[in-house]
């Protein structure tokens, strides 16, 4: 039964890992606007696990807060599947 468990929250993680790249990839975000996908499920580690795996960077702009968020070409990679 663990094991199912383990893998089931795999393919979740996974799945929002790929809504978190679409959503960053649809148009243009900053880091204050995607900081509510950190602030809005503190359990699942969808932020800190896309910039670990090098699938975002932040194009620094006057402050963080006004920075962009971009897809490496690692995470276009992910995202598009391959």
């Amino acid at each position: 039964m663990q094991q199912v468990y383990v893998v089931g929250m795999q393919d979740a993680g996974h799945a929002l890992t790929q809504q978190f790249l679409a959503w960053i990839d649809e148009a243009p975000r900053s880091y204050a606007e995607a900081e509510a996908w950190r602030r809005s499920c503190p359990h699942l580690s969808i932020w800190e696990d896309a910039i670990a795996d090098g699938l975002i960077h932040f194009e620094n702009s006057s402050g963080m807060k006004e920075s962009r968020i971009l897809l490496t070409p690692c995470g276009r990679k992910r995202l598009n599947g391959n």
